[in-house]
């Protein structure tokens, strides 16, 4: 899995980026969304304590994670851009998710 980070949005993390938030994690977000299946991919910063659930995704800015069972729900090539002030992540197939806020990127998820 790989995801190409366009040079808007790293200046953007890069801005989100402190001490306890120096990893992205791509996240398929199902909060407040019924079960397992319904919800979106999209992307949170987490400290760098990886576990053994976490795999490497292929970055050549920053460390990127992801857990291997959400791992279905996201392309094996993708791309994180900044649109008119948010992430929008998507890949050849098409945008998995056309508009993630930069003020969610930091929200505390389970890991």
């Amino acid at each position: 899995m790989r995801l190409m980070i366009t040079e808007s949005a790293l200046k953007q993390l890069n801005l989100l980026m402190d001490e306890s938030h120096t990893t992205l994690r791509l996240y398929y977000d199902t909060e407040g969304l019924g079960c397992g299946v319904n919800g979106q991919p999209t992307i949170r910063l987490v400290n760098t304590n990886k576990r053994e659930a976490h795999r490497e995704v292929k970055n050549e800015h920053i460390p990127v994670i992801i857990d291997h069972q959400q791992g279905v729900f996201f392309r094996n090539e993708m791309k994180l851009d900044l649109v008119k002030g948010t992430f929008r992540l998507s890949s050849p197939e098409g945008i998995l998710n056309p508009i993630i806020p930069t003020g969610t990127v930091k929200k505390e998820v389970s890991l």
